[in-house]
């Protein structure tokens, strides 16, 4: 969702672009599905490095970038994000940035959550370190890099990316109409995502989530797209019969996932995109999670954490005070550069700074 706009932008205005898809999120499925629904070309190369503990997903990643990254010899490695994908192949271009004359664009600099427990703290924090220009999504994102001694010279505000996707994409997420398909009324229902270790590797902590939810769903109905993570833990802790009369369905493509938040009255999740998603929709978004790296969401008043530790009745209690706050307008509470031009002005700063 963060490169398609970029790609786009970038061989608009006659850029040559090598596109190496690293195959970390490796659901043959969900990847082609993905690259379908946003248009992005088939990549150059796919690493294919699949699934394995942090160690092996990042060593397998470096070990496969590295000759890559010697015979395209490009002008900018440009990576998004925080995932291991991020850090591996920074580090990769790092170590190799005086031989090749490579330099690093990290897209969504700055952000913080505080949380160390979090891999992709420690991703976020040392590919900053790495990157020759940092791109920020919000302004909040300055003020933690100045703390962190990063020169002000190489950070450029340019807003959210994803935001260029969402709004190039909300017509045709509209037109499927995934929650009339499911049968279930716009703004009459609520949808949840889980996936992050915190939540779904501890037994207490899944059986609160899923409580919660499954009081939520006494009062509206409750669609769950469920990860395959999340699926394994909830049979390993014999959890599904605590999720009440939620509505579970396999992993869901992009366009259907931005179709059923586009149209629920409220979200409960624990991804960081969803938390930007709902916002440029006015979506109300509870975050299952005990901070955000997102606290312009907050900020805008369309986001809200959860009381924690987490239990039924703050989950419960935190969707309540959500719906009472209901919907605002598409865009109403975008915080500034969220408006669908990011990828214009990730692509000038480029051009701006190759010069």
């Amino acid at each position: 969702m963060k490169i398609a706009p970029i790609m786009a932008e970038l061989e608009a205005r006659s850029h040559d672009v090598f596109l190496l898809h690293t195959g970390q999120h490796y659901g043959t499925e969900m990847s082609d599905a993905i690259f379908l629904d946003l248009g992005i070309r088939d990549p150059d190369v796919n690493l294919g490095v699949g699934s394995g503990s942090h160690a092996q997903q990042t060593a397998r990643l470096m070990e496969g970038f590295e000759p890559i990254l010697k015979k395209v010899r490009p002008d900018w490695v440009l990576v998004v994000g925080d995932v291991n994908s991020t850090l591996a192949c920074s580090l990769v271009a790092a170590k190799l940035r005086e031989e090749l004359g490579c330099r690093i664009v990290h897209v969504e600099a700055g952000l913080r959550s505080r949380d160390w427990r979090m891999p992709e703290e420690v991703n976020r924090v040392l590919t900053d370190r790495l990157s020759d220009l940092l791109l920020t999504p919000s302004r909040d994102a300055h003020a933690n890099l100045d703390a962190e001694g990063i020169p002000r010279d190489r950070v450029v505000f340019v807003g959210n990316v994803m935001i260029d996707t969402l709004f190039h994409q909300l017509a045709r997420a509209r037109e499927i109409d995934v929650a009339t398909r499911l049968g279930f009324e716009r703004g009459r229902f609520a949808v949840a995502t889980m996936h992050r270790p915190s939540n779904v590797d501890s037994r207490d902590v899944l059986e609160a989530a899923f409580g919660g939810l499954a009081r939520v769903a006494e009062d509206i109905p409750v669609v769950f797209p469920m990860h395959p993570r999340t699926r394994e833990r909830m049979d390993k802790f014999a959890a599904r019969e605590i999720l009440g009369h939620t509505t579970i369905l396999e992993p869901v493509s992009y366009l259907e996932m931005l179709s059923l938040i586009d149209a629920a009255s409220v979200v409960l999740t624990d991804s960081g995109g969803i938390q930007e998603e709902t916002t440029a929709l006015g979506v109300p978004c509870v975050t299952l999670r005990e901070q955000t790296e997102r606290p312009a969401t907050i900020a805008q008043g369309t986001n809200r954490l959860v009381h924690w530790p987490l239990s039924i009745d703050g989950v419960y209690a935190a969707f309540a005070a959500a719906a009472a706050e209901g919907r605002a307008g598409l865009g109403e509470r975008c915080p500034e550069g969220w408006d669908g031009k990011a990828s214009l002005r990730i692509v000038d700063c480029l051009e701006s700074a190759t010069r």
